[in-house]
């Protein structure tokens, strides 16, 4: 179970928004997250708290195909990332680091910054609830939840090889 704030934003967050390509020298998750989302929102870095939630529109993470941006957002503290859609090489990439990402078409029209989210990954169930309302979403398959829980596939993969 996921509960945390919301920070809102728009359709077509691209990669070079998430983490502009000037801090891609650094293989550092933490240098990462203190610079996630400063192009768009200067204030995220600086406010976003371990568990909080990123909610947005359409075609999140486009761009390019770089690990970075779930990486920083993930190294950021947020839990769980929700939008109506997801660029797919930043859906592939954000499970294979273990940051769990859930589209839904209307949930995000109707959330707002600062509401509070609760969402179950196993059972597909976000609560928004500062508005009362709650949503159903495709919960992912048993697998994935390994492997998110896991904290990504390298992590998912080691412990399958270490029970060999």
């Amino acid at each position: 179970m996921i509960n945390g704030n919301v920070w809102k934003y728009t359709d077509n967050i691209d990669t070079d928004v998430i983490i502009p390509a000037r801090y891609l020298n650094t293989a550092s998750s933490k240098e990462l997250a203190m610079h996630c989302m400063e192009d768009i929102d200067i204030s995220f870095s600086k406010n976003v708290k371990q568990n909080d939630i990123i909610v947005a529109g359409e075609n999140f993470g486009c761009g390019s195909s770089r690990e970075h941006a779930p990486i920083a957002i993930k190294a950021s503290g947020v839990s769980v990332v929700i939008a109506k859609s997801f660029a797919r090489i930043f859906y592939r990439n954000a499970i294979n680091i273990g940051l769990p990402i859930i589209e839904h078409p209307y949930l995000p029209d109707e959330t707002s910054k600062g509401d509070i989210l609760e969402a179950d990954l196993s059972k597909g169930i976000v609560k928004n609830l500062t508005t009362g309302k709650e949503y159903h979403c495709n919960a992912f398959p048993r697998e994935i939840q390994q492997l998110i829980n896991a904290g990504g596939l390298i992590n998912y993969t080691k412990e399958k090889i270490s029970k060999k």
